[in-house]
């Protein structure tokens, strides 16, 4: 017996290449699925961003890019585009500004090709949007108005970004890596890719992790962070021997179920602070070079941290002015407090 070809609209996503981006592009995800429900909705993605882009709901199908990272591969894309175009996609939402990504929906005949104006992307992109470069809006509106015409003003609500994964896989990751679940977890991402102007002292992180197990023995402190903060979170190690370092050992998949039971996390201006957010755990986010009104947690409970100096938000990799007082005058007491009250209270496990 012949199966029925499916009528429902099929639509593409093309994500962004950073895990934090992402994340908070995940609302589009939730407005695109309000207006149509019965669309089939794929995400084209880097690999590495595949393991959080499996904890999204909407998401039918992960589409991993072939491509190597910065080169423009013309026939590659064509041959890649000519795929797409026999899944019969009706529109793309193409969020990285770059003109090697929307080529390929034009180039797969999707009719409908939504994007900002990015790298002269003119026809390539058929129905433009435009972001005000003096007063840009936050990420999550920012990646939110594609589900709209462009329109200077957006709903007043707008979705949070929303993470989900089964419990049963959540007890899995904690089995393999050793940990209690009937402890609290406080999880500490001490890593930033951005750049080391993004990092939060070391001593300062050890020495938060130091009050939190004077307060209380039994739970359990974990640095987490990819293979490029290994050396950070061993120095980290180093100062606080009770802490569990995790980072450059787990996947992942692993890291994200990890946030998900995570009683805490505190965490630079990061993708592992917003995948914590995405999963409505408390968060502590600790802000130096960047604006902390421009990518905030959405948590439920959720701590901003900054100094505002007058040099900030400077958005540098590494601070102009060689002293970093963003990030060193900032005190573990400061994140400490709401921390304590957090621990304490119970609410990270409301």
């Amino acid at each position: 017996m012949k199966q029925k070809l499916s009528l429902a609209p099929r639509l593409l996503v093309i994500a962004p290449n950073w895990i934090g981006d992402a994340v908070m592009a995940q609302p589009l995800l939730q407005l695109l699925r309000q207006q149509q429900p019965d669309a089939i909705i794929d995400v084209l993605a880097p690999a590495w961003v595949a393991p959080v882009l499996r904890a999204m709901a909407e998401v039918n199908e992960i589409i991993q890019t072939p491509f190597q990272h910065g080169a423009l591969q013309l026939k590659e894309r064509w041959r890649f585009a000519q795929q797409l175009r026999a899944r019969g996609y009706s529109a793309a939402y193409v969020l990285p500004n770059t003109i090697k990504f929307a080529l390929i929906p034009w180039m797969a005949g999707i009719p409908l090709r939504v994007g900002y104006r990015g790298e002269s992307r003119y026809g390539l992109i058929n129905r433009m949007h435009f972001d005000d470069k003096l007063q840009p809006r936050p990420m999550v509106p920012f990646y939110a108005a594609l589900a709209f015409p462009p329109v200077p003003e957006l709903p007043a609500q707008l979705p949070k970004p929303k993470l989900t994964l089964d419990a049963e896989r959540i007890t899995a990751v904690l089995a393999e890596l050793k940990l209690d679940a009937s402890q609290s977890i406080i999880v500490m991402a001490p890593g930033a890719e951005f750049g080391p102007a993004k990092r939060w002292p070391e001593q300062h992180f050890a020495t938060l992790a130091q009050q939190i197990q004077q307060s209380d023995k039994e739970a359990q402190v974990v640095l987490l962070g990819s293979g490029k903060d290994v050396e950070v979170c061993n120095r980290i190690a180093a100062l606080a021997p009770q802490v569990k370092q995790l980072a450059g050992t787990t996947s992942l998949y692993q890291a994200v179920a990890l946030i998900a039971a995570a009683t805490a996390v505190v965490s630079n201006d990061s993708g592992l602070l917003h995948i914590a957010s995405a999963f409505n755990r408390p968060v502590l986010a600790i802000y130096g070079p960047t604006d902390p009104d421009h990518a905030p947690p959405f948590s439920s409970v959720a701590h901003s941290f900054s100094l505002r100096l007058d040099c900030a938000p400077c958005r540098q990799r590494v601070c102009p002015l060689g002293h970093q007082d963003c990030m060193q005058k900032l005190l573990p007491a400061q994140v400490w407090q709401p921390l304590e009250q957090i621990l304490q209270s119970g609410s990270a496990h409301d």
